[in-house]
């Protein structure tokens, strides 16, 4: 056997060449700082802010201790491309990554092996750290910082504090067009005390707000703050020992994190007014450059709807309140349902069953009391998907109380049922059976009316299903009120003007946002800045008391730990440290003792604001500097509401992430610390590299790189055949492929070649490491345009191009700079392989042309674009030198292009025409060519279609 490795000339570019290419420009740019941004005032002040600023990020990774396989890079990778690409264009470039470090993950980790998660995490940043940097990605180092570092912590408290010492006014203009704006407490302690705005009535009594005592001042406060306490139902996951948010729970009801059960509970957490910005999170969506899906996806879980609240009296109990999108369907209203944590189940219910009972209602219960308790306490076992399902009888039981109909004064017996959740809208309903299957579907199995007040279709039978297509209104009058006859938005006007009248209700618009609920009961987050006085008061702690750290444990589980107990009461690792929590302070009211807040924040917190502290990571004073934050985040008439210039990450953080993130900006920019009103002007989400998998007999999993075959013959391992799936990619499916393992073979710019040449950005496709080699032919290639492989030397030649090959750069240039703008690297790539393989044709390659390829090249491949231009004796590196633009225009205009002639679709000839050939003439050259004279054969063609300059269809006469 020949040794091929023997023979290889000394200077040919292959992985042994690159690796040492790559670390010598990886040295250089860090000693000479290349890709330092530079801010107008602070610490990170410098001359290149004079230049136009742009900003580019990547959605802040969490650092796995697994490390990183070849599908992580690809946003990255395209993000540094146009980093690169847009430093050449003469900007100043904003581009660095940190780590979103706090988490599950690490806190499992600790449980299981008793280390701190502060190692793992450490640990696992080194290492990522080093395999991005193997890449060659162009941040700048001394912005990056991650989410546990002491200081970053001190911000995101900062910010927290910011929102607790907040209040939404729904009256204040806001800066985007429309009221209602976050503005300090102190100015509503302004207007309580001046008497500008009344107490609630249940609390004042006839008092003014300094006779109010510092509890009753605090309790009416905390109905305003955006960032606030209540005991509500929560998804408690036993498993996990924490409470989860409602976007962290899957349709199944389980934890995204381990797929552990879900059970509602009343619990009393931390909760964010997230819902006080519903409107204007919905309508700037439409001020920002984001991809369609994800602006739907955003509307759709904010979740406007417009209708009515309707006010049913319930004799003893005051009024029940319920929302519906139709309140012209209310003379149809014939039972109520709420949810079994409603309020107005506290109080004792009647003990034996009133008058009026049907038999259906009881479900054999000697009294409401009895029977509500009992589902109660069954509801309490049951996740809310399955609360949610349609599938399956309908359950529920009769309360012992009516409602009173307002518009026909019939009493409306009063249900509870598990499919009312108590966390959505009013946590009760009224149900119009007539003309909603769920409604439907409990009245007949419970012996309901069913009144029809929308009229439906000839021959539709109301005794067999629901009518829920539209109509003109039935059975629908009082002596005060008519909507018989009218349509469905006459009705709906009508009867809201005479609800809102007589006191009934009024127009309502609600969302199917919910607070964000934000406390975890977790070791492993940012601690709360706030204490508990004895008398239980909340206390925010002063600005320099920041940061609280985490007291050291060594037993990070929650108390309870059964992943099945839905009646297991959370108890965090935190509250181990008692001398941690007990605590005391001087807050000026003399010395006393505190107690810390046992939870800490979700892992959402530090990632929703990371971007301003990219600008200015080493600001003592700010969080982000007035002038830096103007520079680089604010309005531009390209970017009208400020923010980031291109913000890349994957689709699945549609919706947390990015509204949790411009929730925050949004409370920000009202209170004026930041001058844009969304954080991320243009969003991108990059697809997925996935990866075949193979298995064998057995279903095991066998090493997809030492699997042979194709799809035609089949695939085998050691001889044997295996079945192929295709899907992610992962350790446990033998199909992982690392960076470092690429570059090693390859080298950092064939494996980014390769990654930003498998298709469009936005889209998944599949990896295939035999492949690769075609990235690494066309390096090669361009290695060896420039440079002898066997002396080293340089091959190009200082005499001017041809006519042909100028063309073909100008039109490169071009076609290059549109793709680069439009993020189409791969089309951006495959232009510049024309190019080079046409330089390969050449007897001598003109150093002007191959200058040109490797300034294209650079953003894509820049440790062997630096080593190329370095050769050809430039002193300056290349991510300083301009990027290649075409100064005479001329070369862009084709004298001749190719003119395709085809005969019913099917190509027949082709021909040289002059680029303004006029349709006539093309006419007549197609139909003269021999290949259309034979196919005509002397007849005339039926018809032809001619797009000059370059196409001519036709269709010749049938036979």
């Amino acid at each position: 056997m020949v040794d091929d490795s023997a023979s290889e000339p000394q200077f040919r570019y292959n992985a042994e060449l690159a690796g040492q290419i790559e670390l010598k420009w990886q040295q250089l740019w860090q000693e000479r700082g290349s890709f330092q941004a530079d801010n107008p005032v602070g610490n990170l002040a410098g001359p290149k802010a004079q230049a136009e600023p742009w900003f580019v990020m990547d959605m802040f990774p969490y650092p796995s201790g697994s490390g990183l396989h070849v599908g992580h890079p690809l946003g990255y990778i395209a993000t540094d491309t146009m980093a690169r690409y847009q430093r050449m264009r003469g900007k100043n470039v904003l581009y660095t990554l940190g780590f979103d470090a706090f988490g599950l993950p690490a806190e499992q980790y600790a449980i299981q092996t008793g280390q701190h998660p502060r190692i793992t995490t450490e640990a696992a940043i080194a290492n990522m750290s080093a395999q991005l940097k193997r890449i060659g990605l162009s941040h700048d180092p001394r912005r990056s910082f991650a989410t546990i570092d002491d200081n970053y912590v001190r911000w995101t408290q900062w910010i927290f504090l910011q929102i607790f010492n907040s209040w939404f006014d729904p009256e204040a203009p806001n800066g985007e067009g429309s009221l209602g704006r976050a503005r300090p407490i102190s100015e509503l302690i302004e207007q309580f005390e001046s008497g500008q705005r009344e107490l609630p009535d249940e609390v004042a009594a006839g008092r003014s707000w300094d006779q109010l005592s510092p509890a009753e001042q605090s309790g009416v406060l905390d109905r305003y703050r955006l960032a606030y306490i209540s005991e509500s139902p929560v998804n408690w996951a036993p498993g996990l020992g924490t409470v989860l948010a409602n976007e962290e729970v899957t349709s199944e009801g389980r934890s995204e994190r381990g797929n552990f059960p879900v059970f509602t509970r009343n619990l009393r957490q931390w909760n964010m007014r997230i819902t006080a910005y519903s409107d204007r999170l919905a309508s700037a969506l439409d001020q920002i450059d984001w991809p369609d899906k994800v602006r739907s996806m955003q509307r759709h879980w904010i979740g406007k709807s417009t209708g009515a609240t309707v006010k049913f009296q319930v004799e003893g109990r005051g009024e029940l309140e319920v929302f519906t999108t139709r309140p012209d369907t209310l003379f149809g209203a014939t039972f109520m349902v709420v949810a079994p944590e409603h309020p107005i189940l506290i109080d004792e219910l009647p003990g034996a069953w009133p008058e009026g009972t049907r038999p259906a209602w009881t479900g054999d219960h000697p009294s409401p009391a009895e029977a509500v308790r009992t589902y109660q306490a069954w509801t309490a076992s049951r996740t809310e998907r399955e609360r949610q399902e349609d599938a399956g009888e309908k359950t529920g039981v009769f309360t012992g109380l009516f409602g009173t109909n307002p518009v026909n004064g019939k009493p409306v017996p009063i249900f509870i049922a598990d499919y009312v959740l108590m966390g959505y809208g009013t946590g009760a309903i009224m149900a119009v059976p007539a003309h909603d299957e769920r409604d439907y579907a409990f009245a007949r199995r419970f012996d309901l009316d069913i009144i029809p007040t929308i009229e439906p279709a000839e021959g539709f039978n109301l005794d067999e299903a629901a009518w829920t297509g539209d109509g003109s209104l039935i059975n629908s009058a009082n002596d005060e009120i008519s909507l018989n006859g009218l349509n469905k938005a006459e009705a709906v006007s009508a009867i809201t003007a005479w609800l809102a009248e007589k006191a009934y209700g009024e127009a309502t618009t609600t969302y199917r946002l919910r607070d964000w609920l934000f406390s975890r009961q977790r070791y492993w987050g940012e601690p709360f800045p706030i204490v508990y006085g004895e008398d239980g008061r909340v206390h925010a702690l002063p600005e320099d008391q920041l940061p609280v750290t985490l007291p050291h444990l060594d037993d990070f589980s929650p108390r309870t730990f059964d992943p099945d107990d839905a009646n297991s009461n959370p108890e965090t690792p935190l509250g181990r440290a008692e001398d941690w929590v007990e605590v005391e302070l001087d807050l000026g009211e003399g010395l006393q003792k505190y107690r810390r807040d046992t939870n800490t924040m979700p892992n959402w917190a530090g990632s929703c604001y990371y971007e301003l502290r990219y600008v200015d990571p080493t600001d003592p004073d700010h969080l982000i500097d007035p002038a830096n934050d103007e520079y680089w985040m604010g309005p531009r008439p390209t970017k009208p509401a400020g923010g980031v210039d291109l913000y890349v990450g994957g689709v699945e953080h549609a919706v947390l992430h990015l509204l949790y993130a411009r929730f925050w900006q949004k409370v920000l920019f009202d209170l004026g610390y930041v001058s844009a009103a969304e954080p991320f002007h243009r969003l991108f989400n990059q697809g997925y590299i996935q990866a075949y998998a193979y298995t064998d007999a057995r279903g095991v999993y066998v090493p997809a790189e030492e699997v042979e075959g194709d799809e035609r013959s089949g695939f085998t391992y050691r001889g044997e055949p295996v079945t192929r799936e295709y899907g992610k990619m992962g350790k446990s499916l033998k199909n992982s492929v690392t960076p470092d393992e690429m570059c090693a073979s390859y080298g950092a710019d064939t494996f980014r070649l390769y990654e930003m040449s498998m298709g469009p950005l936005d889209l998944s496709r599949p990896w295939d490491t035999r492949a690769v080699v075609g990235a690494q032919r066309f390096l090669q290639r361009l290695w060896r345009n420039a440079v002898d492989e066997e002396t080293g030397e340089l091959t190009v030649v200082d005499q001017p191009a041809g006519e042909e090959t100028r063309r073909l750069v100008a039109k490169t240039v071009a076609e290059v700079t549109e793709e680069y703008n439009h993020l189409r690297i791969n089309t951006a790539i495959a232009r510049m392989i024309v190019l080079n393989n046409h330089l390969t044709q050449l007897e001598s390659v003109p150093r002007e042309a191959l200058e040109t390829l490797v300034l294209l090249v650079a953003p894509v491949a820049p440790h062997l674009a630096e080593e190329l231009w370095s050769r050809l004796g430039h002193d300056q590196s290349l991510s300083d030198h301009p990027f290649p633009v075409v100064e005479d225009e001329s070369l862009l205009v084709e004298d001749l292009v190719t003119c395709i002639v085809q005969v019913n679709g099917k190509l027949k000839a082709k021909l040289e025409v002059p680029t303004d050939i006029g349709e006539d003439e093309l006419r007549e050259q197609a139909l003269g060519t021999e290949q259309i004279q034979k196919v005509l054969a002397g007849r005339e063609p039926l018809r032809v279609i001619v797009r000059a300059p370059k196409l001519v269809n036709v269709v010749p006469p049938r036979d």
